[in-house]
């Protein structure tokens, strides 16, 4: 069994080479925040935070509140917007040593699981945008660490506190019910099961049910819409469905081919060893989750937050073998193995850094890129042909975008302008009007694309509309006129964001009658 008394757990400053950990990740993050430009995302998240609301069309409200909080507190500056992400990084390498330290892990394997919290490249590129999927991490971690907790003390009323972290995280983001899920299988389907049959796990979800209520209550009141949402993309096509084998290639390739012999290794712990049979659960969690994505054609990145736990018992299995009887006798080897292995992934971090965090120029990040000997993944069909990956792409070609825009805008008699509604092809767009529009003089954008859809055309006829990221052959049909009237030419942005700016007039119809057919809900 795994050990539990206080004479072999470390003392109490065991978080201290974690937290140096942790602060140099949040430094390379807050030291590259401004390298390249906003993610899309967060446009779209700060623009929600103006029509706060118990749910959106696309995500639970919680990643809209810390944009509220961040406009009202730091700010909404590249640096200001980032921090938060980053914190949640940093936050993550603490869960995730004090996870392994639960499980047994001493000195040296505490800071191997504080240092294979940052080998996951998929979590460099995720805590670099402003966006839920940064925090997610922690509720899924949370819920496993409390079940963790949960079999060595057997205390029932630890459901509360599961209950709480999944029902935060469902205001966070939805899938951390397939892992909450994926964690009481995994009790049912070992002798742990008997942590079941407790009261308190009904109490437990009824704290979920309470925290997640509000949400739920907003999807019923509007039909469902993320539920639509779901339907709109399984059905157009967009999304890149991989093969079994390619799936699970590309979660090699996201968590760092350095770290699956460690993440793995952890895995077979979880599963075989009589040391972590009380804890067999939690491997079952870990594979029923990547088995469900795979199912579902999930995009590859959908799983990262599921590592945390076998990284976690990788460091554990790795001080084991360099604490072994057969190492006793050669002190010497454990000696240099301990420091070279966190010298081995460390240096493994560092080569493949530049795919995740801008730490090089754009121009020497295609030099490398070009250098490398496998091709990044796309998740989507219309990333495919760009000359950066989808997640350095989506931080170009807003603020010249804005600009273009101004200048169609300007170039509209005075009495003209008041009737102009810039009106975009997806929230991306309409987030950064709304963002850099202020410095332009430009008013709010609509949009049928997800919540912009909700909060409607705003008082436009359509008598004059300027047209964003739509072709012409698209939209020439609704309206009397239809000209370019500016290109955009950004070479690192995504294909379908170079689209020209269209200034229309002469809607066919009222735009406030037509506005239910502006709908469009897709990713």
């Amino acid at each position: 069994m795994a050990a539990t008394n206080s004479e072999a757990l470390p003392n109490s400053r065991w978080w201290v080479i974690p937290a140096v950990i942790a602060l140099v990740y949040f430094a390379l993050h807050m030291l590259t925040a401004t390298r390249y430009g906003y993610f899309r995302d967060a446009f779209y998240y700060l623009a929600c935070s103006e029509h706060l609301d118990w749910g959106y069309v696309d995500q639970p409200p919680l990643i809209v509140l810390i944009a509220w909080i961040a406009r009202h507190t730091l700010g909404t500056s590249l640096r200001a917007l980032l921090f938060w992400p980053a914190l949640a990084g940093a936050g993550r390498i603490l869960l995730i040593s004090a996870f392994a330290r639960e499980l047994g892990a001493k000195r040296f394997g505490i800071a191997l699981a504080a240092t294979l919290a940052v080998v996951p490249g998929v979590w460099w590129a995720l805590d670099h945008q402003f966006a839920m999927n940064a925090f997610e991490v922690l509720f899924w971690t949370g819920c496993a660490f409390v079940v963790l907790r949960l079999i060595k003390t057997e205390n029932p009323k630890l459901w509360l506190a599961f209950g709480a972290i999944a029902g935060l995280g469902l205001e966070n983001k939805y899938s951390v019910a397939v892992f909450a899920l994926a964690l009481l299988i995994g009790l049912a389907l070992t002798p742990q099961r008997k942590l079941l049959f407790t009261p308190w796990l009904l109490a437990g979800a009824g704290v979920a049910l309470l925290l997640f209520s509000p949400n739920l209550i907003w999807n019923i009141q509007h039909h469902w819409p993320f539920l639509e949402l779901m339907r709109n993309i399984r059905s157009s096509g967009r999304m890149i469905v991989l093969p079994a084998g390619a799936f699970l290639f590309q979660q090699i390739l996201i968590t760092n081919p350095l770290g699956f012999p460690f993440w793995f290794g952890g895995l077979l712990f979880l599963f075989f060893s009589r040391n972590a049979k009380l804890y067999r659960a939690l491997a079952w969690a870990f594979v029923i989750t990547i088995g469900f994505f795979l199912l579902a054609d999930g995009k590859n990145y959908y799983s990262a937050p599921a590592y945390g736990t076998v990284l976690a018992a990788g460091a554990v299995v790795v001080e084991r073998l360099l604490s072994s009887e057969r190492l006793a006798a050669r002190p010497w080897v454990a000696s240099f193995l301990k420091p070279a292995t966190l010298v081995w992934l460390i240096a493994g971090v560092l080569a493949g850094l530049p795919l995740v965090l801008p730490i090089l120029s754009v121009q020497s990040y295609l030099a490398y890129q070009s250098h490398l000997p496998f091709e990044i993944p796309h998740p989507e069909h219309s990333d495919e042909g760009a000359l950066l990956p989808q997640h350095y792409a989506d931080e170009f070609g807003w603020d010249e975008l804005v600009a273009a825009v101004a200048r169609v805008y300007y170039s509209l008699p005075e009495n003209e302008r008041a009737k102009a509604a810039i009106f975009t092809n997806n929230f991306g767009e309409a987030g950064a009007i709304d963002f850099f529009g202020p410095r332009y003089g430009l008013p709010k954008a609509i949009c049928g694309n997800q919540s912009y859809f909700l909060w409607g055309p705003r008082n436009y006829t359509g008598e004059i509309v300027i047209r964003v990221g739509s072709s012409l052959n698209e939209v020439q049909p609704y309206y009397e006129s239809v000209v370019v009237a500016a290109t955009i030419n950004h070479p690192y942005s995504l294909a379908f964001e170079r689209r020209p700016i269209l200034l229309c007039r002469g809607l066919k119809g009222n735009l406030q009658a037509l506005w239910p057919t502006a709908k469009d809900w897709h990713d």
